[in-house]
């Protein structure tokens, strides 16, 4: 399974790679060599061209993975973890990918959703990329990851934020989004919708992005561009592997 090239082609050429896992098991990028601290696996991440950005790096290594992983967890591995109630918090290297693809959208003082924000790691992230002039949001429908992400960010970089204001998670189905707060220069959807929902298109700002992966069997990362003018583009970024996107009895009950 050449998880490796796949991912290196997504960043190196135009070729499409296979499937890239976002919140599903399968081998990690370095997993039997894996640093257990969070510099050198952002590190890794730059030495294999899946971190780019400076700014990536400089996010990633501000807020520490393994304050968002369970306690037992391996949090600098790449490689998904779960998070209990049938969630995953998605490999780094899906994250860094997501923070690249997001980057231009996550400028000082722009607005960010985050849907299915889970334990509220790539939450954190966007909150140290907008800045404490921006916003972002985090939507979960499980109360109790509600109350554990906030808990985690309160002892990250990101933990001044939430007692400004500028960063705040809701309990709410996240295929309704967060419209109180609308529109969203950056939206990022952290589990596999069978369609994009309606919802979030409409809440996505002209000039602004959306990544969000769709399909049930087969999915694909797609990138959501709202023009000036209100047109949308989708294009698809590589094929993944998520969690679905569904009601919180459905997932709750999921096998």
């Amino acid at each position: 399974m050449e998880v490796l090239r796949s991912i290196l082609s997504c960043f190196s050429s135009r070729s499409r790679p296979r499937t890239r896992t976002g919140a599903q098991y399968l081998d990690g990028l370095w997993s039997s060599g894996a640093s257990d601290k969070n510099k050198s696996m952002v590190e890794q991440l730059q030495t294999y061209g899946v971190i780019r950005s400076s700014k990536v790096a400089e996010v990633m290594q501000a807020v520490d993975r393994g304050l968002f992983v369970p306690p037992g967890g391996s949090p600098y591995f790449d490689s998904p973890m779960s998070i209990g109630y049938n969630a995953t918090i998605s490999a780094p290297h899906m994250h860094a990918a997501c923070l690249e693809l997001l980057e231009k959208n996550l400028q000082p003082g722009m607005r960010a959703l985050d849907v299915g924000s889970g334990t509220g790691y790539l939450t954190a992230c966007f909150a140290l990329m907008v800045g404490s002039e921006g916003r972002v949001v985090g939507v979960e429908h499980i109360p109790e990851l509600v109350a554990t992400s906030i808990e985690n960010i309160k002892k990250s970089a990101a933990g001044p934020q939430l007692n400004d204001g500028s960063l705040s998670i809701h309990i709410a189905d996240g295929r309704e989004g967060w419209p109180e707060l609308a529109p969203y220069d950056a939206i990022h959807v952290g589990a596999a919708a069978p369609q994009i929902p309606k919802a979030l298109i409409e809440q996505l700002k002209p000039g602004g992005r959306m990544v969000i992966p769709v399909g049930t069997v087969f999915q694909d990362l797609k990138v959501v561009d709202k023009k000036l003018d209100g047109t949308v583009s989708i294009k698809d970024e590589t094929s993944v592997r998520y969690v679905p996107l569904t009601s919180k009895e459905a997932q709750l009950h999921a096998n």
